[in-house]
């Protein structure tokens, strides 16, 4: 006689799309008789936005289809079952719950209006289901850290200071595997780029990001950049690079959705280190992961804030929204090369390296003046990494309205003499034939 399932638990997955190191599926798979995944492909995240962009361009809808298709994979071999539906997540989840009696609905904590309306949605149409919202996309867990998340410092070095002496990484969680009894019928299907909207395409071949969405693909990059190669052990030296795909890790797609931890990324630095050497390049990877953090708890701390002109420091500045300005810069005709060439690579790949994002924001803010929120909706559009914390945290910073207590401002024909001396990267991009 089959044993009555009276828990049944649910997991609503959004940008946390891994079974290594997944809090959520963790602590679902606590005291439940039956656990199924469930994600939306929801339409409004491919509407345009009050200035006309899509919210998702065509290169992370791609490789967020190939990581639905990877998660999709490597949560059959736990035996979980993941529902995929291209709907709104307030029609899709009541019924999924009204069907399969679930009792409970497992969620990454998220606190960005977008996200926060969705999830109010669903839950006025779900009663008598128990929410639990769990953090998962930190290196240092809210609960460990040592200040309160109203007390987040103004400046980065005191945040990193606080923390990386004194608040330890909590190790990665193991997911278990499920009993073969924790089967459903599942004739979802992942909608193809075409279905979306998209038309599909192939790869730029002098993508500096040529790599795949999904965890298999995330754990493949970090086992070659670190121990195949070990690329890590020169990191700090090449991260401003701005030609190829091992002048950084380029883990930040895959952070971006979920598809890695960056718990998972520190403690395989930490092994590197065990068996190779330490040096100012592992830490400076470990750095890197402790500013993503820094600007999810400037999100935490200061709520909606990071979404208006004025910015956390509520500074008025006199902005410009001159439609011929912007679509120059987008299109890359402004007056200087390096940004050009930089916003070519964008619109061609997706992908725009961390010296070129800082220069032509510093420009689109600095040097044309303009409103700093459509550049950081621009960026939201096409780049497969957008992180909504680590975007516009990253965009009040260079804009003066943020967390730089200098307001600085790019020489940005320096930074090419000093970031691409023999022109390289310049004529890749405008000049191909040359290169």
């Amino acid at each position: 006689m089959q044993k009555t399932k009276n828990n049944i638990n649910l997991v609503w997955f959004r940008n946390d799309l891994r079974t290594i190191d997944n809090a959520v599926l963790f602590e679902a798979q606590k005291n439940c008789d039956q656990l199924i995944g469930v994600y939306c492909f929801d339409p409004r995240l491919f509407s345009l936005d009050k200035f006309g962009f899509k919210k998702t361009e065509k290169y992370r809808a791609k490789f967020l289809i190939e990581t639905i298709h990877n998660l999709k994979k490597q949560l059959n071999n736990l035996n979980v079952y993941l529902l995929v539906f291209n709907d709104c997540p307030e029609i899709v989840i009541p019924k999924i719950c009204d069907e399969n009696k679930i009792t409970d609905i497992y969620l990454q904590k998220e606190w960005t209006q977008e996200e926060v309306d969705s999830e109010s949605l669903v839950k006025s149409k779900t009663k008598h289901v128990k929410w639990h919202h769990i953090h998962n996309q930190f290196l240092f867990h809210p609960d460990d850290i040592n200040f309160e998340i109203s007390k987040t410092p103004h400046v980065f070095t005191v945040f990193r200071k606080k923390l990386e002496k004194y608040v330890e990484i909590r190790p990665e969680l193991n997911i278990i595997k499920f009993s073969e009894d924790n089967r459903i019928d599942n004739n979802t299907k992942i909608p193809s780029l075409e279905i979306l909207g998209f038309k599909d395409f192939k790869t730029h071949p002098h993508s500096a990001f040529p790599f795949k969405g999904g965890e298999t693909n995330a754990i493949k990059r970090l086992q070659n950049y670190f121990f195949n190669t070990k690329k890590l052990g020169f990191y700090k030296k090449t991260r401003n690079g701005l030609v190829g795909k091992d002048y950084s890790s380029k883990f930040s797609p895959w952070l971006a959705n979920g598809s890695i931890s960056a718990r998972t990324i520190y403690w395989k630095v930490k092994k590197f280190e065990e068996l190779h050497y330490k040096n100012q390049s592992t830490y400076w990877l470990i750095f890197e992961l402790i500013w993503r953090d820094y600007f999810k708890y400037v999100s935490l701390k200061h709520g909606n804030q990071i979404f208006k002109l004025e910015g956390i420091l509520k500074k008025n500045y006199d902005w410009d929204s001159t439609k011929t300005k912007i679509e120059k810069w987008m299109s890359g005709e402004t007056s200087l090369d390096f940004v050009n060439a930089n916003m070519i690579e964008l619109k061609e790949t997706g992908w725009m390296s961390n010296r070129g994002r800082q220069n032509v924001a510093s420009y689109f803010a600095k040097e044309l003046e303009l409103d700093w929120r459509i550049g950081a909706a621009y960026f939201e559009s096409l780049l497969i990494d957008y992180d909504v914390h680590s975007n516009y945290g990253n965009w009040m910073y260079v804009a003066g309205v943020g967390n730089d207590p200098r307001d600085r401002k790019f020489n940005v024909q320096l930074q090419a003499e000093r970031y691409d001396t023999n022109g390289k990267f310049r004529k890749l991009w405008l000049q191909p034939s040359l290169f």
